[in-house]
Protein backbone atom coordinates (compact mmCIF):
# COMPACT_ATOMS: atom_id res chain seq x y z
CA UNK A 1 0.00 0.00 0.00
CA UNK A 2 2.64 2.60 1.04
CA UNK A 3 4.57 1.98 -2.68
CA UNK A 4 1.38 2.33 -3.81
CA UNK A 5 1.13 5.84 -2.20
CA UNK A 6 4.36 6.32 -2.97
CA UNK A 7 3.54 5.72 -6.60
CA UNK A 8 0.77 8.02 -7.06
CA UNK A 9 2.58 10.90 -5.32
CA UNK A 10 5.05 10.61 -7.54
CA UNK A 11 2.72 10.59 -10.55
CA UNK A 12 1.06 13.67 -9.30
CA UNK A 13 4.13 15.33 -9.25
CA UNK A 14 5.04 14.90 -12.85
CA UNK A 15 1.78 15.68 -14.34
CA UNK A 16 1.98 18.87 -12.05
CA UNK A 17 5.62 19.75 -13.70
CA UNK A 18 4.05 19.05 -17.21
CA UNK A 19 0.83 21.22 -17.11
CA UNK A 20 3.24 23.99 -15.55
CA UNK A 21 5.63 23.59 -18.22
CA UNK A 22 2.25 23.43 -20.69
CA UNK A 23 1.18 26.53 -19.38
CA UNK A 24 4.68 28.60 -19.47
CA UNK A 25 4.70 26.81 -23.39
CA UNK A 26 1.07 28.23 -24.25
CA UNK A 27 1.54 31.58 -22.35
CA UNK A 28 0.02 34.18 -24.95
CA UNK A 29 1.07 38.16 -25.20
CA UNK A 30 -1.85 40.78 -26.62
CA UNK A 31 -0.06 43.22 -28.44
CA UNK A 32 -1.92 46.95 -29.87
CA UNK A 33 -0.02 47.83 -32.52
CA UNK A 34 -0.29 51.24 -34.76
CA UNK A 35 -1.51 49.93 -38.26
CA UNK A 36 2.58 50.82 -39.67
CA UNK A 37 4.28 48.39 -37.77
CA UNK A 38 2.24 45.40 -39.35
CA UNK A 39 4.94 43.82 -41.94
CA UNK A 40 7.46 44.39 -39.74
CA UNK A 41 6.24 43.35 -35.95
CA UNK A 42 4.60 40.32 -38.32
CA UNK A 43 8.22 39.18 -38.98
CA UNK A 44 9.41 39.94 -35.17
CA UNK A 45 6.52 38.47 -33.59
CA UNK A 46 6.95 35.06 -35.36
CA UNK A 47 10.95 35.37 -34.21
CA UNK A 48 9.71 35.17 -30.68
CA UNK A 49 7.19 32.80 -31.08
CA UNK A 50 9.73 30.39 -32.76
CA UNK A 51 12.71 30.94 -29.76
CA UNK A 52 9.98 30.80 -27.19
CA UNK A 53 7.15 28.77 -28.13
CA UNK A 54 4.75 31.59 -26.46
CA UNK A 55 2.20 33.28 -29.00
CA UNK A 56 1.31 36.87 -29.84
CA UNK A 57 -2.13 37.94 -30.52
CA UNK A 58 -1.31 41.56 -32.17
CA UNK A 59 -4.40 44.05 -32.72
CA UNK A 60 -3.72 46.44 -35.57
CA UNK A 61 -5.36 49.99 -35.88
CA UNK A 62 -5.03 53.54 -35.87
CA UNK A 63 -2.42 54.46 -32.51
CA UNK A 64 -5.53 56.59 -31.70
CA UNK A 65 -8.37 53.36 -31.67
CA UNK A 66 -5.77 51.66 -29.83
CA UNK A 67 -5.48 53.51 -26.83
CA UNK A 68 -9.24 54.30 -26.74
CA UNK A 69 -9.75 51.08 -26.83
CA UNK A 70 -6.97 50.57 -23.95
CA UNK A 71 -9.01 53.13 -21.86
CA UNK A 72 -11.94 51.55 -22.23
CA UNK A 73 -10.32 48.38 -20.85
CA UNK A 74 -9.89 46.41 -23.30
CA UNK A 75 -7.29 43.80 -22.53
CA UNK A 76 -3.68 44.28 -24.10
CA UNK A 77 -0.62 43.71 -22.55
CA UNK A 78 1.82 45.56 -24.61
CA UNK A 79 0.80 48.87 -26.50
CA UNK A 80 3.15 50.34 -29.50
CA UNK A 81 2.03 54.00 -30.48
CA UNK A 82 2.73 55.70 -33.81
CA UNK A 83 3.36 58.49 -32.08
CA UNK A 84 4.42 60.09 -28.46
CA UNK A 85 0.85 61.50 -27.31
CA UNK A 86 -1.03 58.73 -27.56
CA UNK A 87 1.60 57.19 -25.06
CA UNK A 88 1.81 60.51 -23.31
CA UNK A 89 -2.25 60.09 -22.78
CA UNK A 90 -2.77 56.28 -21.63
CA UNK A 91 0.52 57.81 -19.13
CA UNK A 92 -1.41 60.34 -17.62
CA UNK A 93 -4.57 57.97 -16.98
CA UNK A 94 -2.50 55.90 -15.61
CA UNK A 95 -2.55 53.23 -18.80
CA UNK A 96 1.11 51.97 -19.11
CA UNK A 97 4.42 51.03 -16.76
CA UNK A 98 6.07 54.29 -16.79
CA UNK A 99 9.12 52.24 -16.07
CA UNK A 100 8.92 49.97 -19.15
CA UNK A 101 8.03 52.86 -21.57
CA UNK A 102 10.87 53.55 -24.17
CA UNK A 103 10.70 55.01 -27.67
CA UNK A 104 11.34 52.25 -29.76
CA UNK A 105 11.35 53.30 -33.82
CA UNK A 106 11.79 56.18 -35.58
CA UNK A 107 10.23 56.36 -39.51
CA UNK A 108 10.14 58.50 -42.43
CA UNK A 109 7.00 60.69 -44.35
CA UNK A 110 6.62 60.09 -48.05
CA UNK A 111 3.96 61.38 -50.46
CA UNK A 112 3.61 58.21 -52.97
CA UNK A 113 1.70 57.90 -56.21
CA UNK A 114 -0.83 55.16 -57.81
CA UNK A 115 1.33 52.56 -60.46
CA UNK A 116 4.90 51.88 -60.45
CA UNK A 117 7.10 54.27 -62.02
CA UNK A 118 5.35 57.38 -61.28
CA UNK A 119 6.86 60.66 -61.63
CA UNK A 120 8.96 62.88 -58.86
CA UNK A 121 7.41 65.54 -57.08
CA UNK A 122 9.10 68.23 -56.14
CA UNK A 123 7.64 69.59 -52.53
CA UNK A 124 8.18 72.91 -52.09
CA UNK A 125 6.48 76.01 -50.58
CA UNK A 126 4.67 77.58 -52.88
CA UNK A 127 4.14 74.33 -55.14
CA UNK A 128 0.75 73.51 -56.26
CA UNK A 129 -0.12 70.23 -54.82
CA UNK A 130 -3.54 70.32 -55.75
CA UNK A 131 -2.92 70.21 -59.97
CA UNK A 132 -0.60 66.93 -59.43
CA UNK A 133 -3.90 65.67 -57.76
CA UNK A 134 -5.85 65.38 -61.04
CA UNK A 135 -8.93 64.26 -61.68
CA UNK A 136 -9.66 60.18 -60.13
CA UNK A 137 -12.38 58.04 -59.26
CA UNK A 138 -13.77 60.12 -56.69
CA UNK A 139 -14.43 62.67 -58.63
CA UNK A 140 -11.77 65.37 -58.68
CA UNK A 141 -8.28 63.58 -57.57
CA UNK A 142 -7.99 63.17 -53.43
CA UNK A 143 -5.04 63.63 -51.33
CA UNK A 144 -5.19 60.15 -48.79
CA UNK A 145 -4.14 60.17 -45.50
CA UNK A 146 -4.99 59.12 -42.29
CA UNK A 147 -6.95 61.20 -40.07
CA UNK A 148 -5.43 64.36 -39.43
CA UNK A 149 -6.84 65.05 -35.81
CA UNK A 150 -6.24 61.77 -34.46
CA UNK A 151 -4.08 59.27 -36.23
CA UNK A 152 -0.53 59.82 -36.22
CA UNK A 153 0.42 59.77 -39.70
CA UNK A 154 -2.14 62.16 -40.76
CA UNK A 155 -0.86 64.78 -37.68
CA UNK A 156 2.23 64.33 -39.16
CA UNK A 157 1.31 65.01 -42.44
CA UNK A 158 -0.93 68.17 -42.25
CA UNK A 159 2.29 69.62 -40.11
CA UNK A 160 4.49 69.26 -43.06
CA UNK A 161 2.04 70.20 -45.75
CA UNK A 162 1.21 73.48 -43.28
CA UNK A 163 5.01 74.00 -43.15
CA UNK A 164 5.35 73.97 -46.67
CA UNK A 165 2.53 76.43 -46.94
CA UNK A 166 0.37 73.56 -48.82
CA UNK A 167 -2.72 72.56 -46.45
CA UNK A 168 -4.56 75.35 -47.60
CA UNK A 169 -4.91 74.39 -51.14
CA UNK A 170 -5.46 70.47 -50.38
CA UNK A 171 -7.26 70.73 -47.08
CA UNK A 172 -11.13 70.05 -48.60
CA UNK A 173 -9.79 67.39 -51.20
CA UNK A 174 -8.34 64.75 -48.75
CA UNK A 175 -9.50 61.56 -47.92
CA UNK A 176 -9.27 60.66 -44.97
CA UNK A 177 -9.07 56.99 -42.88
CA UNK A 178 -8.87 55.80 -40.01
CA UNK A 179 -5.03 54.47 -39.96
CA UNK A 180 -2.44 54.71 -42.56
CA UNK A 181 -2.60 51.51 -44.22
CA UNK A 182 -6.27 52.65 -45.43
CA UNK A 183 -4.95 55.44 -46.65
CA UNK A 184 -2.14 53.58 -48.63
CA UNK A 185 -5.19 51.18 -49.95
CA UNK A 186 -6.99 53.82 -51.37
CA UNK A 187 -3.82 54.70 -53.70
CA UNK A 188 -2.59 51.21 -54.14
CA UNK A 189 -6.20 50.58 -55.64
CA UNK A 190 -6.10 54.04 -57.70
CA UNK A 191 -8.94 55.00 -55.77
CA UNK A 192 -6.73 58.40 -54.79
CA UNK A 193 -4.24 58.92 -57.11
CA UNK A 194 -1.47 60.70 -53.92
CA UNK A 195 -1.24 59.86 -50.40
CA UNK A 196 1.12 60.64 -47.43
CA UNK A 197 2.31 57.62 -45.55
CA UNK A 198 5.21 55.97 -43.81
CA UNK A 199 8.14 55.23 -45.88
CA UNK A 200 7.51 51.44 -44.34
CA UNK A 201 4.47 51.61 -45.70
CA UNK A 202 5.55 52.06 -49.08
CA UNK A 203 8.35 49.39 -49.10
CA UNK A 204 5.22 46.90 -48.32
CA UNK A 205 3.12 48.11 -51.49
CA UNK A 206 4.23 47.56 -54.52
CA UNK A 207 1.55 49.17 -56.80
CA UNK A 208 2.50 52.64 -55.42
CA UNK A 209 5.67 55.03 -56.20
CA UNK A 210 7.66 57.28 -53.55
CA UNK A 211 7.38 60.43 -55.50
CA UNK A 212 9.00 62.52 -52.79
CA UNK A 213 10.34 62.52 -49.14
CA UNK A 214 9.27 65.17 -46.59
CA UNK A 215 12.24 66.74 -44.99
CA UNK A 216 12.11 65.74 -41.59
CA UNK A 217 12.40 69.25 -40.56
CA UNK A 218 8.71 69.81 -41.93
CA UNK A 219 6.73 68.08 -39.16
CA UNK A 220 7.40 66.50 -35.30
CA UNK A 221 9.73 63.43 -35.32
CA UNK A 222 8.38 60.63 -36.05
CA UNK A 223 8.43 58.20 -33.00
CA UNK A 224 7.16 55.02 -31.85
CA UNK A 225 7.29 54.25 -28.02
CA UNK A 226 6.58 51.07 -26.74
CA UNK A 227 5.19 50.36 -23.27
CA UNK A 228 3.70 47.33 -20.85
CA UNK A 229 0.40 48.03 -19.62
CA UNK A 230 -0.91 48.33 -16.13
CA UNK A 231 -3.93 46.26 -15.76
CA UNK A 232 -2.33 42.88 -16.77
CA UNK A 233 0.73 41.10 -14.79
CA UNK A 234 1.95 38.66 -17.84
CA UNK A 235 5.48 37.43 -17.26
CA UNK A 236 5.98 36.94 -21.22
CA UNK A 237 4.79 40.34 -22.27
CA UNK A 238 8.12 41.76 -19.94
CA UNK A 239 9.61 39.36 -22.03
CA UNK A 240 8.66 40.01 -25.18
CA UNK A 241 9.53 44.14 -24.76
CA UNK A 242 12.55 42.38 -24.07
CA UNK A 243 13.03 40.98 -27.58
CA UNK A 244 12.00 44.02 -29.08
CA UNK A 245 15.42 45.20 -28.76
CA UNK A 246 17.17 42.10 -29.53
CA UNK A 247 19.41 41.30 -33.31
CA UNK A 248 17.09 39.71 -34.63
CA UNK A 249 13.92 42.22 -34.32
CA UNK A 250 16.63 45.30 -35.24
CA UNK A 251 16.82 43.36 -38.59
CA UNK A 252 13.28 42.95 -39.01
CA UNK A 253 12.70 46.34 -38.09
CA UNK A 254 15.72 48.10 -40.51
CA UNK A 255 14.91 45.58 -43.30
CA UNK A 256 11.33 47.24 -43.22
CA UNK A 257 12.60 50.95 -43.36
CA UNK A 258 12.53 51.76 -39.88
CA UNK A 259 15.48 53.12 -37.92
CA UNK A 260 16.70 52.22 -34.52
CA UNK A 261 16.11 54.79 -31.51
CA UNK A 262 16.30 51.98 -28.95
Amino acid sequence: MRTVLRAFVILAVAVSGLVGAGQIRAAEVTVFAAASLKNALDEVAAGWQAATGNTVSISYAGSARLARQIEQGAPADLFISANTAWMDHLDAAGLIDRASRRDLLGNRLVLVAHGRDAPPVELAPGGDLAAWLGDGRLGEGRLAMALVDAVPAGIYGKAALEHLGLWASVADRTAQTDNVRAALALVALGEAPLGIVYATDAVAEDRVTVVATFPADNHPPIVYPVALTVERENPAAVDLLAWLGSAAARAAFEGQGFSILD
